[in-house]
């Protein structure tokens, strides 16, 4: 077979008809007419990603974005299924599904060929890229309880027997309350016991919640006093419909809860996909987040205004104050915890 040959005017024309992106070969290449195929969480998110990311994408490069939108659960369980083999291009998980995600093949580790890839705090560069940190802490109602709430100890505080809204297990509300109630009760996540110990001498519970929208419920038919939830999405709540909502610093700090982007095992769009990352991490788009449904920022080089900044996690100090755990063991353990909230907590 003859090899082609090419003029140079073919080689300016065909370089400048596919944008090349950090690179020369032909993987690193956008071409007009590529699709990319995205799994991620909608509302809002899908909004901010729609104006800051797949719009200006789809107008620059030719492209097509097409969103698989939905929970963590589904687009998980199909990524696996489809390993190496993928559909999905980019799909968003948690903190610990996407660290297990990168050993188990699924999808890639990140790398600096992103170029907001230096911008990222240390904790937002595990697992894949880190888009919005979303901790989970205590959040309570203060007509409700005799003083604020300053620590996760405070759950068991006499004024709130009987008031405390626990959420359920597994998820990541109900993952965070288990392991921080075993750590301020002298355990961890490899001596779970004191949490089961203790969380047990709660009961009666004024309820169990298994969604911001059913602990919200609870919340505006003052069925109980405190919980365990995502701060934006409680500070929305408050702003919006319960101004007697508060949301606790607590002194032993917020459970960390982080989005993640991850590139896939096998995708045939890796320079689209990067692009895709890259302009998520992009300050405009971090703000949206930010501004809009108070997600936290995980990238360094972005200035907010000092009201906004305060209601977030911004700065070095403020993220590494957030609380990190061994997720293999957490993982490892899932479905023995699960059993045992079953029979000991919620039973």
């Amino acid at each position: 077979m003859s090899t082609p040959t090419f003029t140079r005017r073919a080689l300016v024309g065909a370089a400048l008809a596919t944008p090349a992106i950090w690179g020369t070969n032909a993987v690193a290449q956008i071409r007009r007419g590529d699709e990319l195929t995205v799994g991620v969480w909608g509302g809002a998110q899908e909004r901010i990603l729609r104006e800051f990311v797949s719009g200006p994408m789809e107008s620059q490069y030719g492209v097509r974005i097409n969103y698989v939108l939905g929970g963590t659960v589904e687009r998980r369980a199909r990524a696996y299924a489809e390993r190496g083999r993928p559909s999905f291009d980019v799909i968003y998980l948690n903190i610990f599904e996407s660290r297990q995600a990168v050993r188990d093949g699924v999808t890639q580790p990140p790398t600096p060929e992103v170029p907001n890839f230096a911008n990222l705090y240390p904790s937002a560069r595990i697992g894949g890229y880190g888009v919005a940190y979303n901790p989970i802490t205590v959040v309570y109602d203060r007509r409700k309880v005799a003083a604020p709430m300053t620590s996760w100890r405070d759950f068991w505080r006499e004024d709130l027997r009987g008031k405390v809204i626990w959420p359920s297990y597994p998820g990541a509300q109900g993952t965070a309350a288990l392991l921080m109630s075993a750590k301020v009760w002298g355990g961890d996540e490899n001596n779970i016991d004191p949490a089961f110990a203790n969380i047990a001498r709660l009961r009666p519970f004024a309820g169990i919640q298994s969604s911001q929208d059913q602990l919200f419920t609870m919340f505006d038919q003052e069925i109980g006093a405190a919980s365990v939830e995502f701060g934006s999405f409680t500070r929305m709540y408050a702003e919006s419909r319960n101004p007697n909502i508060e949301i606790a610093n607590p002194v032993e700090g917020q459970a960390i809860a982080l989005n993640v982007a991850c590139i896939t095992v096998g995708t045939t769009k890796q320079a689209l996909a990067q692009e895709w990352v890259n302009r998520h991490l992009s300050p405009e788009c971090q703000r949206a987040y930010a501004e809009r449904i108070y997600y936290s920022p995980t990238i360094r080089n972005l200035e907010l205004p000092p009201e906004l900044a305060a209601k977030l996690i911004i700065g070095e100090q403020a993220v590494a104050s957030l609380v990190d755990f061994d997720w293999d063991v957490v993982i490892r353990n899932q479905p023995r915890w699960a059993s045992r909230f079953t029979r000991e907590i919620a039973g």
